[in-house]
């Protein structure tokens, strides 16, 4: 999978997933909305992306491994009460995920821009 599809899969993800949280635990705890903050940050990065814009690139990398480790807490709260709310820990997994993948496809394309850069 190439960065900007990555990003907008991840970016997308990050806001309805956690739209979806926090309509789901009654709209009390603004910081479930964290995420979707991210996400409407690698939303604005995603044409520099996809133009492969390496400042916005790196800024979006940056984006991606912050949410990644800050969804860590969400994750050890979401195990606890997996058997009141199993959803909050599909839907923090869901969202990990997608942040990995799409570092994983960052990092392919800064390696590949490299080699291609080496080579000329």
């Amino acid at each position: 999978m190439k960065a900007p599809t990555a990003n907008l899969i991840n970016a997308i993800t990050l806001l309805v997933l956690s739209i979806w949280g926090f309509v789901e635990i009654g709209m009390s705890s603004t910081t479930a909305l964290i995420p979707a903050g991210a996400g409407v940050m690698l939303l604005a990065c995603q044409r520099g992306v996809k133009e492969e814009n390496k400042i916005i690139a790196h800024v979006a990398v940056l984006v991606t491994l912050v949410i990644l480790l800050a969804l860590i807490v969400p994750l050890t709260s979401a195990i606890a009460d997996v058997y009141e709310n199993p959803l909050s820990l599909v839907r923090t997994l869901v969202m990990m995920t997608t942040s990995v993948l799409a570092l994983v496809a960052f990092i392919r394309s800064f390696i590949a821009a490299r080699k291609a850069r080496d080579s000329s």
